[in-house]
């Protein structure tokens, strides 16, 4: 952390190297967020350099008492909402996903249960899908909580709502979730179990 606040300080006074060393650190988290959110590796891209961009000229707002990742993730948070609101994203790409060691393919080729963990990315994709019918900030709660473990004050404060409208944001679209995962296990399980009858 001493040496986080030390580059940001440096940064404020027109250290570019500190301001490299801030990049390196963040680009992992600000991209993967970025990407959890807009779907498409060239866009998240985009986002995410967009988002370093913003923080670059914004540096001198920066308030230390805040965590800097928590500040650049809200930069990335609120600048793909607004992308979202501009331009509906009708399909999410999960090809793309096994490039650029995306922090959603955790499967490891050296893995000793290849089965279980291509069940576990099956279930990570399915998810990632459903989080596109989300409202775009319903879609940024779930992300930072679940994915990132804001707590609900951080989340407030990243995306400028009181603490009791993230709460039911996070409730409302963990029903919504739970009830596009069911609708989508019931659709997927009498076509395996006419399969299964059929292979008796």
């Amino acid at each position: 952390m001493n040496d986080e606040y030390a580059w940001v300080l440096q940064a404020q006074q027109g250290n570019d190297d500190a301001f490299t060393q801030l990049v390196e650190t963040y680009q992992k988290p600000v991209y993967n967020l970025c990407y959890r959110m807009l779907g498409e590796p060239e866009i998240a891209e985009d986002a995410a350099q967009e988002t370093f961009l913003r923080a670059y000229q914004n540096l001198h707002r920066y308030d230390s008492s805040r965590s800097f990742g928590t500040w650049i993730l809200s930069i990335a948070a609120h600048y793909c909402i607004d992308r979202l609101r501009k331009k509906k994203f009708s399909v999410f790409s999960i090809d793309a996903e096994d490039e650029d060691g995306m922090s959603f393919e955790v499967a490891d080729t050296s893995s000793p249960d290849p089965e279980v963990e291509s069940v576990k990315k099956e279930e990570r994709d399915r998810l990632h899908i459903l989080l596109k019918d989300l409202d775009p900030t319903d879609r940024a709660t779930v992300i930072m909580r679940y994915w990132y473990d804001y707590s609900e004050v951080e989340i407030a404060e990243s995306l400028k709502l009181t603490v009791s409208a993230v709460k039911s944001r996070l409730h409302r679209s963990r029903r919504a979730l739970a009830g596009m995962w069911q609708a989508e296990m019931s659709r997927a399980q009498p076509e395996r179990r006419s399969h299964e009858s059929l292979a008796f």
